[in-house]
C-alpha cells in the first residue's frame, strides 16, 4: 500500500515512520509547523529520517494555530510544566483539536499523491490528556477520511494500542538510534528532563530497559504519576 506518514521528528512518530516503512511503500512524510516551541528542535529530525531513507519531507505551515489558538505549548501561550505526562496540569499543553486539523490536511495531501494510507503514532500514553489521540476519535476520523476521499484512505494507527516503554522497545528492534528524535516541549537547546514529555521519555527508556542515549539538562527523580 502507498502511504504518507504523520513525521513530527518525536520518538513515536519515527518509530512509526520505520514500522510501515518495511511493510508499505512511503510516498511522502508530512511535518506540521504550527508554532509550538519545539518545532524548531523537531522538524530538522523528521528531515533527517526521511531524507535518509530517500522519501519526500514536506513541512506545512499552520502559523494561524499559534496566532488564534490557546494553549502553552504554542509560542504564544505560558510556560510549559513541569511533572508527569498524566498529571492535570499537562493539559495547559493540548492544543484544541490538533489531530483533527492535521489529519484533515493529511488526507487531502495524501489522495493528492495517489497514496491509499495515512500513518499516526497515536498511542495509549496519550490518551489521558490528549482526547484527540483517543481511539474514538481515531475511529471517526478514519470513518471521515474513508468516506470523504476517493481512494478511500485508511488510516494506520500502528502504536494505538502501544504505550511509549513498548514504543521504546519496538524502535530499539528497529534499530532506531533515538538520540535523532525531540520530544522536550521547552524546546532549548537540549532536552529539559523535567517537563511532561521529557518525563516520559525518561520512564519509557527505564521501563524498556534501555539506555536513554538522550541529553538532559536534569534528571531529578521521575514523579509518581498523579491520578
Amino acid at each position: 500500500m502507498k502511504v504518507c506518514v504523520l513525521l513530527s521528528g518525536g520518538m513515536d512518530s519515527v518509530a512509526a515512520f520505520y514500522e510501515v516503512l518495511g511493510q508499505h511503500e512511503v510516498t511522502a512524510c508530512l511535518s506540521f509547523d504550527y508554532g509550538a516551541k519545539h518545532n524548531a528542535c523537531e522538524i530538522p529530525f523528521a528531515k533527517l529520517h526521511a531524507e535518509r531513507n530517500g522519501i519526500h519531507h514536506q513541512v506545512i505551515l499552520l502559523d494561524f494555530i499559534n496566532q488564534l489558538f490557546k494553549s502553552d505549548l504554542l509560542k504564544s501561550g505560558g510556560q510549559i510544566p513541569d511533572g508527569h505526562y498524566a498529571e492535570e496540569s499537562m493539559k495547559q499543553t493540548v492544543v484544541p483539536f490538533r489531530n483533527g486539523i492535521m489529519l484533515s490536511i493529511a488526507a487531502g495531501y495524501a489522495e493528492s499523491r495517489d497514496a491509499e494510507g495515512l500513518v499516526i503514532a497515536a498511542h495509549s500514553g496519550d490518551h489521558a490528556i490528549y482526547p484527540d489521540c483517543r481511539e474514538p476519535f481515531m475511529l471517526a476520523m478514519a470513518s471521515a477520511i474513508h468516506e470523504g476521499t476517493y481512494a478511500k484512505i485508511q488510516l494506520l494507527r500502528p502504536f494505538i494500542a502501544m504505550d511509549k516503554t513498548a514504543i521504546a522497545r519496538r524502535g530499539c528492534e528497529l534499530g532506531i538510534d533515538f538520540s535523532e528524535t525531540w520530544s522536550c516541549y521547552k524546546g532549548g537547546d537540549i532536552h529539559c528532563g523535567t517537563c511532561g514529555t521529557c518525563v516520559e521519555r525518561r520512564e519509557a527508556f527505564l521501563l524498556a530497559g534501555l539506555s536513554d542515549p538522550t541529553c538532559y539538562e536534569q534528571t531529578p527523580e521521575l514523579p509518581k504519576i498523579q491520578r
